[in-house]
């Protein structure tokens, strides 16, 4: 189906009130979150391990320290990882309270099938990890898991302002996030991990850069969305899908802005893209870039506080 429908009809629900709440509902019912069983296994296996490959492979360990998660969304399946794995707490901040309590504990019980790999990649024993399980499970009821669980949910909140102590929080993550935030609150979002991050800290990112209605729509390019100039795109572009179409580079480049160091950057031209770039149209505002930003469709990047951060 067109994904004009999609920006129509999610552009008519975010101007109307409980557009966002029917929107969700829609989501569940005929959306990407339909599978609940199928969407935990992806986020646990495509991102929330991949982000703990970066954590082993830059020396970071969560048992026992306090974590950031920006943009909570509907299923808290990385607190709940991190969780397990033995971090003492998370705070997770939302613009919106999209997390409803009373999903924590099936998806909680989701994760069991994954308790293996959750000690794998954190270099616990299985045995400690389901016994951190089996406790949560007990609480039962969900706002009470998550309390137990150290995970505390700041929604309505805003992640540039979260008023933590100063390097009070050793890992600042977030997953399929930053592509969604306007290019004004990028560069507050990664001055406020400077100043919360420890000397050792981390702030760990992985983006979905590419045209978010290619999902929807198989007839267009991940990469169709850069065809658009700012103006045309405004009015495709909406809150409840809202995409910056920022580049790889414009990240990792916030990060350095804010003061800190960029560690690790992995972003992959699509070899697709690259092989049929020519006959792909590109509209003014991004044919600055080289040609390998504009056809990738992902970043995960880590940086790491400098000893001063720029004021």
């Amino acid at each position: 189906m067109d994904w004009r429908i999609k920006g129509v009809i999610q552009g008519g629900l975010a101007r109307v009130p409980g557009g966002v709440a029917l929107n969700d509902a829609l989501q569940r019912a005929a959306g990407g979150r339909r599978d609940e069983s199928r969407h935990i296994d992806i986020k646990f296996e495509a991102d929330w391990l991949v982000q703990m490959r970066v954590l082993n492979e830059l020396d970071l360990r969560v048992q026992g320290r306090d974590l950031l998660e920006i943009g909570t969304g509907w299923l808290p399946v990385f607190p709940l990882c991190f969780a397990l794995a033995g971090a003492r707490r998370c705070h997770t901040f939302d613009l919106n309270r999209h997390l409803n309590p009373a999903v924590v504990p099936g998806a909680l019980r989701e994760l069991e099938r994954h308790l293996p790999a959750i000690a794998e990649a954190a270099g616990e024993e299985v045995a400690a990890v389901r016994e951190r399980w089996q406790r949560l499970v007990a609480v039962g009821e969900g706002a009470q898991i998550l309390r137990a669980a150290g995970v505390e949910y700041h929604a309505p909140a805003d992640a540039s302002a979260t008023g933590l102590p100063d390097a009070s929080i050793a890992l600042v993550f977030s997953n399929s996030v930053l592509e969604h935030v306007s290019t004004s609150v990028l560069l507050p979002l990664m001055r406020e991990s400077a100043r919360v991050l420890q000397s050792d800290g981390l702030s760990l990112h992985s983006v979905n850069c590419g045209d978010h209605y290619a999902y929807f729509d198989r007839s267009i390019t991940p990469i169709n969305y850069l065809r658009y100039t700012d103006a045309e795109w405004r009015k495709w572009n909406n809150d409840l899908l809202y995409q910056n179409r920022l580049r790889p580079i414009d990240f990792t480049e916030a990060a350095r802005a804010a003061g800190m160091e960029v560690v690790l950057d992995w972003h992959v031209p699509r070899a697709e893209l690259m092989a049929g770039f020519d006959r792909i149209p590109i509209a003014p505002e991004f044919r600055h870039y080289p040609v390998e930003q504009l056809c990738c469709t992902s970043v995960t990047f880590a940086a790491r506080p400098l000893a001063v951060a720029p004021a």
